[in-house]
């Protein structure tokens, strides 16, 4: 089995990879719109104080960032078997469901939604993990 934390990616915020190979399947951790600058897609603050946030922006850069990750691996998102996604509020659903579907459509990967309380930072409202099957030594 092999991890990795790929440079040049958001730095995870603790001791894990990236992803984790093992056999053919590739266990992509949970990915947020976090850039490499530690700035965030799809969510901004006004000098006031109060956030914006743009769920369908964050769920396209979460799933780049998924994208970016998996051919780091060897792999595309044609190779993503099985998606989690964790949202902040299912009010968020529609404009996430909209942006997935750039990316996916009923030939693509199973998912799971859930809510969840909150996540690691005030500004994602959104994070997701993937499992893709991408066989050791398969050219892309």
């Amino acid at each position: 089995m092999t991890a990795q934390v790929i440079a040049g990616r958001a730095k995870p915020r603790g001791r894990y990879p990236h992803f984790r190979r093992a056999g053919d399947y590739l266990y992509v951790s949970g990915a947020s719109s976090r850039q490499p600058d530690n700035s965030f897609l799809g969510a901004s603050v006004d000098a006031a104080g109060t956030a914006t946030f743009d769920i369908a922006a964050q769920t396209r850069a979460v799933i780049r960032n998924i994208e970016a990750i998996l051919v780091a691996a060897g792999a595309t998102l044609a190779d993503v078997v099985d998606v989690t996604t964790y949202l902040v509020d299912m009010a968020d659903f529609g404009g996430y469901n909209e942006a997935y579907a750039e990316f996916f459509d009923y030939d693509g990967p199973a998912r799971t939604t859930v809510a969840v309380h909150q996540l690691p930072h005030p500004l994602i409202r959104i994070e997701m993990k993937c499992v893709a099957y991408r066989p050791a030594g398969a050219t892309p």
